[in-house]
């Protein structure tokens, strides 16, 4: 090989590495982008500082522990290769396989290392369970499949004061403690901003606690295999300041939205009624579509007409009042990348509904025809514009 060929692979290799190292760092890098939104390093909330504060040391341990380690074995690499005019047991390294001295010290030092870190992980356990206790407001999650359910109860009398679904809705700076559920297989609740993730099992019930710094929305994921739109199964957290989450509940303790006797919102509502009620609740009515006395959920909807395996379906009170719907996948609202001079911003996304009411199954993948997520009932262009613009009303 030529020395300038032999110049031009060291080269070569060194431009391989960098690129490499820039690639691993822009990777690593902390942003708090929209592009970046299940991010663990840039934490938003209480609890999930407290789990930052654990992993900074930890990290900063273990890379001063990789850097000892593999600068050692390069060195001895290095400076105890063979060479071509090495001789067999001519001049060769002291084994030191037997040492007792050495071998004792390579043991315990990883050992009082680990236990100092145990410290630190175990009270930054007891610092979260802390948080589960002094919480004052609780929240009921379940998991269903795909989407998420909450159950709100305010006033502490273990009744059910609201249910909605796919966006959780938090004051800023409360503690908010939830009990975690899955009403059919194991999911796994993770808003990374505000906390660590916590499963959702049937059967078993788990505390957790998250609160925000700022007002907000903080997207999560779930994070455990639950079936065909496990990819599909997002939730989020908003938080609103102390004002706002009053205005917020306040209307979600109304009852729905009446459209205008003869519009076509109207007949929306008797057709859903007649057809999506058997699964989804509206408070104020039976599965039935027949008037109640009372506006507060109810959190055993079922019906003797419920079709699904689950037995849950979102509630839809008051849709509207959310961002996204279908395991907050699909927008209500006109977003500013789908905006046009006919579709202005921030008016409600009757296309997405439409197509979810036309066809669920081609924009989420379910098990429809088992009963298992939204069925496709097959409903004519009428049926579906006029469902629309009753949905759209809902807020």
């Amino acid at each position: 090989m030529t020395m300038g060929r032999a110049m031009k692979n060291v080269k070569l290799r060194w431009v391989g590495g960098l690129l490499m190292v820039g690639l691993f760092l822009a990777g690593c890098g902390i942003s708090d982008d929209a592009g970046r939104p299940l991010t663990t390093l840039s934490p938003k909330g209480k609890q999930a500082r407290q789990i930052q504060d654990l992993v900074r040391p930890v990290f900063i341990v273990a890379g001063i522990v990789f850097v000892l380690v593999e600068g050692a074995v390069v060195f001895l690499i290095i400076r105890y290769r063979r060479r071509k005019s090495d001789e067999d047991g001519v001049d060769e390294p002291v084994q030191l396989h037997g040492n007792s001295p050495l071998e004792w010290g390579w043991t315990i030092a990883p050992a009082i290392l680990l236990a100092l870190l145990a410290v630190g992980n175990v009270q930054t356990i007891w610092a979260l369970e802390r948080d589960q206790v002094e919480a004052k407001t609780e929240v009921q999650v379940i998991g269903q499949q795909w989407w998420w359910e909450f159950r709100y109860d305010f006033d502490g009398d273990k009744k059910v004061d609201l249910i909605t679904a796919n966006q959780l809705v938090i004051p800023v700076g409360m503690d908010i403690r939830t009990r975690i559920r899955s009403n059919d297989v194991i999911h796994s609740f993770w808003i990374p901003a505000l906390n660590g993730k916590k499963d959702a099992v049937p059967g078993r019930i788990h505390s957790w606690s998250l609160s925000a710094d700022k007002p907000g929305i903080y997207e999560g994921q779930c994070t455990e295999f639950c079936g065909l739109s496990h990819g599909y199964m997002r939730m989020q957290v908003k938080a609103l300041s102390a004002a706002d989450f009053k205005v917020w509940k306040d209307n979600q303790l109304k009852g729905s939205v009446q459209p205008e006797p003869g519009s076509e919102a109207a007949a929306g509502q008797t057709i859903f009624q007649q057809k999506c009620m058997t699964c989804h609740q509206i408070n104020g009515y039976d599965d039935q579509g027949a008037a109640l006395d009372t506006n507060q959920p109810n959190p055993d909807y079922r019906g003797a007409r419920h079709p699904l395996v689950s037995g849950n379906a979102p509630n839809l009170t008051h849709l509207m009042s959310r961002e996204r719907f279908s395991g907050n996948m699909f927008d209500l609202y006109v977003s500013d990348e789908d905006a046009s001079a006919a579709r202005p911003a921030g008016v409600p996304n009757r296309g997405n509904l439409g197509n979810w009411l036309r066809n669920p199954g081609l924009m989420k993948p379910m098990a429809g025809d088992q009963n298992r997520g939204m069925p496709n009932l097959n409903l004519p262009e009428d049926e579906i514009r006029k469902l629309v613009a009753y949905l759209t009303l809902l807020n």
